[in-house]
């Protein structure tokens, strides 16, 4: 990105470092702090350290403008005088309250600005600084040096910790000022040269871009040149490439069709002379070494151990400068009289919709229609269904729990009408998966089940992008196990086949089809675009669940309506508006695919809170394995890339939907395990010894329990099981 106006050129007159290093002292106390305005007192020891740091690690630096000959021998009291320059310098952008003693930027600037221009001017202090020295010390600057030390030196840097780290500002200042100065580079004002070695945490991939900002000033979207340097550090490539982030939020396998579109179109225009040209870049066993590898048009690759000359390196990044310059000149001359549509599928563009978006427009339609539902329903329900195509929705009859599975696919285009909606009612009797999935007749034909008859149609070739559903609705009236285990075992068996995501075939049903069948239900399979969403009510006419299923299913409790709710197709229509199937398809099948610098830390958050819980659940022999584990992480992992909720809030859910379902009994280990799982959800100790005999006060003003409670619905739920417990001598999740 660019810096706005105001901030642009603060460092070009009077190019004294000191203004660079204020700047950078009172942004990382911003950062520390969390407040604009920062005590002036903190700012001169945060100056002074920056100067003394630097001079230790025999940094460039300006000699103190005081008697004292080194910056080590400069007290606090003298930096009054110092710093007081560069405040003056900079007072078109900074507030300095002499009675409060504080420095801040001027409120009227700060208000209009971003998390990401705040970091921004903060690189971009560092490369003025460092282009400063630069310039006075005139060094050579070596390309090839600049390689070797991040080849050599990263990963032992990366044991270190990150903030401030002398590797981290190596990367991210000092190398992109190097390589701006190349002739090449600096003749080309649209040229923008960035680096990376993560944000709060090191990057396991570091990576050096050189950006037209004609196209793209982000590595998220567009192309650009980018040095990516291996997970191992055993090598480097550069490479033109394209951002990935972007085209990911339409869903990998689509985002991924249409990388290696542009990639084949790219190729085809480019001469790319000396590149290689293919799919043979290794960064990562990651997910997002994959993203890499279907995103690189071509690429130089260099051993860490056998580095090119200086003059090869350099010789080969003009090489392909120039490429990009011959690309940028199509580019924008096609875009000069049209505007251009990215295409993601055949049949399928990438529209402008974020998932937030897209779940704003679901939840007009359903209001739209007469209906409404608490706070984050429909959230939690796309949520749950990309973390696995199959949920369950329980709650008393009349909810409106099979009315939201249809509302919800009629608002992206699902219907009964077009084939995409299946409403299928379960039958006390089902005792197999017969009436489901197809039997023989006794003229030894196939008669599908109304499964087969959907799965059928969504695997066509021209319906693979559409997304289907199939609500089974009243579910449990018959026993889940026996009608639904084919079911339930082949969804086990997912894993990825090219683009997309396949199961094993249905055996059942390639057992009893008959030739003349074979090509229409022979080599059937649950494809990526179809949805089971299960309904139940949990009554004495129904049947409990085993763990078998609630494993493999986020089960959604909703039991409050609003029936005051009207249609207000009078006031405005709201029409439908169809999604491709990208916009339900789960991205991560393993969690090693979502393990990396992006997911890492709240991968491993969730997990030890989980390991904490599993502890708990043991002496009742209810923990959980790797399956909830993985579920309950790419729950977290989709809710954070959509910006839904918070995390809180979502883990909030995934306990009440993955953990406390598992929990039913009447000896006191139960009791002991829900207040355990109570404090947990409170977030404080509780006095267990006496609410073991008698937990009503838990109940008695349930809402002022909970009020703090760090996982607030889980405790409402754990505080109604209790209560059970107590009255009735037995507990559950389903009791109602």
């Amino acid at each position: 990105m660019s810096l706005p106006n105001e901030l642009s050129g603060i460092f070009t007159y009077k190019q004294k470092s000191y203004k660079m290093v204020l700047i950078i002292a009172l942004l990382q106390l911003m950062n520390e702090t969390g407040q604009r305005e920062v005590s002036l007192d903190k700012i001169k020891a945060r100056f002074l350290t920056i100067l003394q740091d630097r001079e230790s690690r025999n940094e460039p630096v300006d000699s103190p403008i005081t008697p004292a000959k080194r910056w080590a021998d400069v007290t606090l009291s003298q930096i009054s005088q110092i710093i007081s320059t560069p405040i003056s310098a900079l007072e078109r952008i900074l507030d300095f309250d002499s009675g409060r003693q504080t420095l801040a930027f001027k409120e009227s600037l700060y208000s209009s600005w971003d998390e990401s221009v705040l970091m921004e001017l903060y690189d971009n202090a560092f490369q003025e600084l460092e282009q400063y020295h630069l310039q006075r010390q005139s060094p050579t600057f070596s390309l090839r040096e600049a390689l070797s030390v991040v080849l050599n030196k990263y990963s032992d840097a990366k044991r270190e910790p990150f903030k401030n780290n002398s590797m981290g500002i190596y990367v991210r200042q000092q190398i992109p000022t190097g390589i701006k100065d190349f002739d090449f580079i600096k003749d080309n004002s649209d040229l923008k040269v960035q680096a990376s070695a993560g944000m709060g945490n090191w990057a396991t991939i570091p990576w050096i871009a050189i950006m037209d900002r004609r196209i793209t000033e982000t590595t998220q979207n567009g192309e650009y040149i980018v040095y990516l340097f291996a997970e191992d550090m055993s090598s480097v490539y550069l490479t033109l490439a394209q951002g990935v982030t972007e085209p990911k939020k339409h869903g990998t396998t689509e985002a991924h069709n249409y990388l290696r579109r542009k990639v084949q179109e790219i190729r085809a225009q480019l001469p790319l002379e000396g590149l290689k040209k293919d799919e043979e870049i290794y960064l990562t066993s990651g997910g997002l070494g994959r993203d890499y590898q279907v995103s690189t048009v071509a690429y130089y690759k260099y051993d860490r151990d056998n580095l090119p000359p200086e003059e090869q390196l350099i010789s080969d990044l003009q090489n392909l400068v120039s490429n990009y310059k011959y690309y940028l000149d199509i580019v924008l001359q096609t875009a000069a009289g049209q505007e251009v549509l990215a295409v993601i599928d055949s049949t399928i563009e990438i529209t402008n919709l974020s998932d937030d978006e897209r779940l704003s427009a679901i939840k007009s339609y359903i209001r739209y229609k007469g209906f409404s539902f608490p706070d984050n329903l429909i959230e939690n329900f796309y949520l749950s269904l990309k973390t696995k195509p199959f949920v369950i929705l329980a709650g008393v009859s009349g909810t409106g729990k099979t009315k939201l599975v249809q509302l919800f696919a009629e608002a992206i285009g699902a219907t009964n009408d077009n084939g995409q909606f299946k409403l299928i009612p379960v039958r006390p009797d089902w005792s197999d998966p017969a009436d489901l999935i197809g039997y023989k007749d006794l003229n030894d034909r196939f008669r599908p089940g109304p499964l087969a008859e959907v799965l059928v149609e969504a695997s066509k070739p021209n319906n693979r992008n559409k997304p289907y559903f199939i609500c089974l609705d009243e579910m449990n009236l018959a026993r889940v196990e026996h009608y639904f285990s084919d079911v339930l075992s082949i969804l086990e068996t997912q894993k990825r086949h090219g683009d997309r995501i396949v199961t094993d075939v249905i055996l059942r049903i390639s057992a009893l089809v008959t030739p003349e069948d074979q090509s229409t239900y022979g080599d059937l399979h649950i494809p990526d675009n179809v949805y089971l969403i299960g309904t139940v009510n949990m009554d004495e006419t129904t049947h409990p669940f085993s763990k078998k299923v609630l494993d493999r299913a986020n089960t959604i409790e909703f039991n409050y309506i609003q029936l005051a709710q009207y249609p207000v197709g009078a006031v405005a229509e709201v029409t439908s508006q169809p999604a491709p199937n990208s916009f339900l398809q789960s991205q991560y099948l393993q969690l090693v695919d979502a393990y990396h610098d992006e997911h890492k830390s709240l991968i491993e958050d969730a997990t030890q809170t989980l390991v904490r819980i599993n502890d708990i659940l043991e002496a009742i022999h209810a923990h959980v394995g790797f399956r909830i584990r993985d579920a309950v992480c790419f729950y977290l992992i989709y809710n954070e890339q959509s910006k839904l909720m918070t995390k809180e809030r979502a883990f909030d859910l995934q306990l009440l939907q993955k953990i406390l379902p598992r929990i039913q009994g009447s000896n006191r280990s139960v009791k002991r395990v829900l207040l355990q799982l109570l404090e947990i959800a409170l977030g404080k100790r509780l006095n267990k010894s006496e609410l073991e005999d008698d937990a009503s006060e838990l109940w008695a003003n349930v809402g002022k329990t909970v009020e703090s409670a760090v996982y607030p619905q889980s405790a409402k739920k754990i505080i109604f099981m209790l209560r059970r417990l107590d009255e009735d001598g037995f507990t559950s999740y389903w009791l109602t």
